[in-house]
């Protein structure tokens, strides 16, 4: 039986993305020790089911689109294509617990930013923003 797919009501993320100028202040080095630890951290948590068993090269994916997203040139899509990332999340059954999960590793992930990885403090409140907007559209499941 196919599984239907829940579609949030909210729709894509709205509003703003994370300001560009969060990569020109941390560069790439810094993004993926960023991503790298935050996969520990989920390999710790309960969705840890979720991800592939090589968590630092799943890290490493998602560090190419990160660099992107925080206003890198294009990583993710010149290796992989096109991000369309709710497409690419469909394949996992992912609901909001998960989705809260996962933030909260990111939040852990995020204490002291601006010392581990030189993330500018003026910009964090708003990529956290980002993060709770841009995981809403990847819930898939009731």
């Amino acid at each position: 039986m196919e599984r239907a797919i829940y579609t949030p009501p909210g729709g894509p993320p709205q509003g703003p993305g994370p300001n560009p100028e969060i990569y020109k202040v941390m560069g790439e080095a810094n993004i993926f020790r960023m991503m790298s630890d935050l996969y520990k951290e989920i390999e710790k948590s309960d969705i840890r089911h979720l991800f592939p068993a090589d968590m630092e090269e799943a890290s490493r994916k998602s560090a190419l689109f990160f660099v992107t997203i925080l206003g890198g040139p294009p990583l993710y899509a010149l290796k992989f294509g096109p991000p369309r990332m709710r497409a690419r999340h469909i394949p996992f059954e992912i609901d909001e617990q998960a989705r809260q999960t996962w933030l909260a590793c990111f939040e852990r992930t995020l204490e002291g930013a601006d010392a581990k990885y030189n993330f500018p403090r003026e910009h964090l409140q708003g990529f956290k923003d980002f993060l709770k907007s841009f995981s809403a559209w990847m819930v898939n499941k009731a």
